[in-house]
């Protein structure tokens, strides 16, 4: 018996449908764990850290040149205790001798405070060099010795100049500051000249030109009355104790009859010794006008002599105008000076560094050599 095979039906959809998949992953909602989410965080705050750190280095360099800009320029000013300051490197323009205006300059201080401070060079030993400031400083001991105020007193605001500013360029600061002030004497002037000029580690060593390096802003007649004085001390600057006090007009005089008369110096130095050591301004003056009227005409201008005056012999040797030379040396010019009871040489060189037996064999055989 046959068996007949059953048939199935089967239900087809009308249409055709396809059914697409994507080629690529399902996107689905981004999640992230929490270390995920630090690190994320944490790079963040990493760039700005960066951003303000790199900020903050311009503004300090800004800072900084602008800080050396300043102290160039030296107007960066601080506090300095009276210890750390030096007046080596330079010489000052103003004598030791008494200051009869430092009250005025102590009362100022103390009733409105130091307007203008004093300007020093800093040296590589953590010391300063003074450059302008002299009677400041002396103003500002004074107080501290009358009241004790170490906070107020012990130190004194500074501008500070950096350092390997030429030795020209502290001399004409210090000399301006004074030339503007007009209370600096004509004999100090000349006597800066000369030291200035006797300096090893200057590029002048005549003091006639070192007038016109120190004194440039100065008038040409004030600098022609300074290179005056100039023979004046040159000549009488070891004998006299009041150079700072000669007035203009009798220092020219004096001048002028050192160079026109001779024997003129001589006469000048013994009456100054007579005077001894315990004269005063007046007496001291009144030597020095007892020769200048020597040069003075009708007009009381400067009148060159007809001839010498007959003036009292003089007894006993008296000693001649300092001399000045140089002599050349592998270590640069050694610029000597020599008058009465002093020989004096000037050379870039620290002696003390020279054994002492060495050094007074070496004194003894010049000394032997010269007579």
């Amino acid at each position: 018996m046959s068996k007949k095979r059953r048939t199935f039906d089967i239900d087809l959809p009308d249409e055709d449908v396809t059914e697409t998949f994507p080629a690529g992953k399902v996107s689905e909602p981004e999640r992230r764990g929490p270390m995920a989410a630090a690190i994320n965080e944490n790079a963040k705050s990493l760039k700005e850290r960066q951003r303000i750190e790199a900020e903050i280095r311009a503004e300090n360099d800004e800072l900084a040149h602008k800080h050396v800009r300043l102290q160039k320029e030296g107007l960066v000013v601080e506090r300095i205790a009276f210890e750390k300051i030096k007046m080596n490197k330079i010489t000052r323009d103003r004598t030791r001798a008494a200051d009869f205006e430092l009250p005025e300059l102590v009362e100022s201080i103390k009733a409105v405070g130091l307007s203008n401070p004093i300007q020093v060079e800093e040296n590589s030993d953590g010391q300063y060099e003074l450059v302008q400031g002299y009677r400041r400083i002396a103003a500002f001991k004074e107080l501290l010795k009358e009241t004790g105020d170490q906070e107020t007193y012990g130190t004194i605001p500074a501008r500070i100049m950096s350092r390997g500013a030429s030795l020209e360029l502290l001399h004409r600061r210090m000399v301006d500051e004074n030339l503007v002030r007009k209370d600096i004497s004509f004999a100090e002037m000349a006597q800066l000249a000369l030291h200035y000029a006797a300096d090893p580690g200057t590029s002048v060593d005549d003091p006639e030109k070192a007038v016109k390096v120190l004194f440039n802003s100065a008038s040409y007649s004030k600098r022609s009355y300074i290179r005056n004085f100039i023979k004046l001390i040159e000549v009488l600057g070891e004998n006299l104790k009041f150079a700072h006090e000669i007035p203009r007009a009798l220092g020219l005089k004096v001048s002028a009859a050192l160079e026109e008369i001779e024997e003129t110096a001589r006469y000048i130095r013994r009456d100054l010794k007579e005077l001894g050591d315990n004269r005063s301004v007046e007496s001291e003056l009144s030597v020095l006008r007892k020769y200048a009227n020597l040069m003075e005409g009708p007009d009381g201008q400067i009148a060159k002599p007809k001839e010498s005056p007959k003036l009292k012999p003089l007894t006993g040797v008296e000693s001649k105008a300092k001399v000045t030379f140089q002599v050349k040396r592998p270590e640069g010019a050694a610029k000597c000076t020599a008058g009465a009871g002093r020989l004096e040489i000037r050379l870039d060189r620290d002696f003390s560094t020279v054994d002492r037996r060495a050094l007074e064999d070496a004194v003894k055989a010049f000394l032997d050599q010269i007579g």
